[in-house]
Formats: structure tokens, C-alpha cells, sequence
């Protein structure tokens, strides 16, 4: 069991240095440095840069994945349900903001077993929230003359741009974001007779 005070102060220098320096610009020696803790800690944790990597996709991969799984859990209408997985995705995405620039920037940094893995998580993730989109269509809800796939790219491509534009110093919340971007991409969604 990782201890927690060590293990996430070195976390928390890692994804700010990896988010405003760059994974590659960044050595164990600044890590350990702006974490207060000895080399010897770091590793008593971690066993390389590609570990803390990994780590920081791993948390918010898992969050995501959890917080889907509850949500579709719970059921009730497809625009319902599908409007409390986007409004989530969003809020919990802006709540890591600097994790998702790290993710974006260097998931093709990590070592080709964690690429695949972080790539089939992901993935996972994606077939279940497509699988809405697919349910909706067969309820007549959500238009079917474009193909799933790139209606669930649409809405995710919003979502992989947020660290580029999106400010929690700026004038919107995170849930005012996330209701705006979810309803921009569930007007897209309506089907010809539901507009």
C-alpha cells in the first residue's frame, strides 16, 4: 500500500512539472525536488518516470470508468442518462485539467505495454458511452445517418481541446461548461422528427 502523504506529494509535483515542462523536459531530480522527499522515497513508490506516467492516466481513467459505470447503473431515459455521462466526463475532465494536458501531450511517451493498456481502458470506455448513443437510435431519440463512431469522436474532440481554451480563473463554472458543451452535442444528437 502506497503511502498516501509521499506517494501523492510526488504525484502532484510530477503532473504539475509534466504539464507546464513536458514528460521529457522533466528529470526524477525535479520531481523529487519540488515533491520535498529523497530519490529513495520516490522509488520506494515508484520505479520510473514511466510508473508516475502511467499513474496519473491509471487515477483518471479509473474515475472516469467508475463514475460511467454508476451512472449507467442507476438507468432511467437514454437523453438522460446520456446527458449525466457527458456533464460528468466534462466536469471531472476540467477537475484534472492538468492531468488531461499531461495525458494528451504524452500518453505516447509511456512504454508500448502501458500504451496498449491506457489505449483498451479508453476504449472501453468509449464502446459503453457509443453503446447510448446506439440506443438512443434504435428509440428513434438520436439521428441515425451518421455513423456512432463519429458522433461519440464529435463530442470527445470538445472534450480533448478543454485544457487549450478552458480557465478556472475564466467567467464560467465547470458545470456551466460542462451544461453548454452537453447540450451543443445532444442538439446534434436529436433525430430530424425531434428537432
Amino acid at each position: 500500500m502506497k503511502d498516501s502523504h509521499v506517494a501523492d506529494d510526488v504525484m502532484r509535483a510530477a503532473v504539475e512539472l509534466f504539464a507546464t515542462r513536458g514528460y521529457a523536459n522533466t528529470s526524477v531530480q525535479q520531481i523529487v525536488e519540488a515533491a520535498g522527499v529523497t530519490k529513495g522515497a520516490m522509488y520506494h513508490y515508484f520505479e520510473s518516470k514511466d510508473d508516475l506516467l502511467f499513474d496519473i492516466y491509471d487515477r483518471m481513467l479509473s474515475l472516469q470508468k467508475a463514475r460511467l459505470d454508476e451512472i449507467i447503473g442507476r438507468g432511467g431515459d437514454t437523453v438522460d442518462v446520456l446527458r449525466s455521462v457527458c456533464v460528468d466526463v466534462i466536469e471531472t475532465s476540467i477537475a484534472q485539467l492538468p492531468e488531461g494536458t499531461v495525458f494528451f501531450r504524452s500518453v505516447h511517451m509511456l512504454s508500448e505495454p502501458r500504451q496498449r493498456e491506457v489505449t483498451r481502458r479508453r476504449r472501453a470506455y468509449h464502446d459503453e458511452f457509443a453503446a447510448l448513443i446506439t440506443r438512443g437510435q434504435r428509440e428513434g431519440v438520436f439521428r441515425d445517418d451518421i455513423p456512432v463512431a463519429l458522433l461519440a469522436a464529435h463530442f470527445f474532440s470538445d472534450l480533448h481541446y478543454l485544457s487549450q481554451w478552458y480557465s478556472p480563473e475564466g467567467p464560467e463554472s465547470a458545470t456551466l461548461v460542462a451544461q453548454q458543451i452537453t447540450d451543443l452535442f445532444l442538439t446534434s444528437l436529436r433525430s430530424t422528427e425531434n428537432r
